[in-house]
């Protein structure tokens, strides 16, 4: 798990008795806190929840069609969801304790914020949390166009060893490049 997605828990477990309160009091006993974790979201996770004092914490593989989400949802108080879950008005109206969800992604377009908005529910993200993995595509892919791997591939499966280097050039030089890698080593 990287050091984002890290704060970002943090940051949930830190506040999550402030989401979950009830009207008459100040805080919510954490042991009554319904924490549910949708597609496959990190053990981890779970893990750190758990330790912070949450007993009641579940974790399912793979996103839920709406009717199971809402089946699921009644008595959450706090969702965790990727991107393909989809939360509709249905399934907001069917949480009625529901206090926050938290999207382990970039965005939260999965939500429905307006019906989020209008019941108190708090929605967050974690926006940076794939930015390394990003860089690091991106300079993977980079060398292998840069040193014609591609090209150089097909040659070999039709049996030609392309073995020179001629058209090949060398990723360190190249400005977007370092550009890439000091945005991935600062975050």
């Amino acid at each position: 798990m990287c050091d984002v997605n890290k704060r970002y828990l943090h940051f949930l477990i830190k506040n999550i008795t402030v989401w979950a309160t009830d009207k008459k009091t100040t805080s919510y006993p954490k042991e009554k806190i319904n924490i549910l974790f949708l597609e496959n979201i990190s053990d981890t996770a779970v893990q750190q929840f758990k330790e912070a004092g949450y007993a009641s914490v579940r974790k399912l593989g793979g996103a839920l069609s709406e009717e199971q989400l809402m089946k699921e949802v009644k008595d959450v108080h706090l969702l965790g969801i990727r991107s393909k879950t989809q939360v509709t008005p249905a399934i907001l109206d069917a949480a009625k304790k529901l206090q926050a969800i938290g999207c382990f992604c970039i965005g939260v377009n999965q939500v429905d914020l307006k019906t989020a908005r209008q019941q108190g529910v708090a929605v967050f993200n974690a926006p940076y949390s794939n930015t390394r993995s990003v860089a690091e595509l991106v300079i993977g892919l980079a060398i292998m166009l840069i040193r014609r791997i591609p090209d150089k591939n097909k040659a070999a499966h039709e049996g030609i060893w392309l073995k020179e280097a001629k058209g090949s050039y060398e990723l360190r030089a190249r400005p977007w490049a370092l550009s890439a890698m000091a945005i991935s080593a600062r975050r």
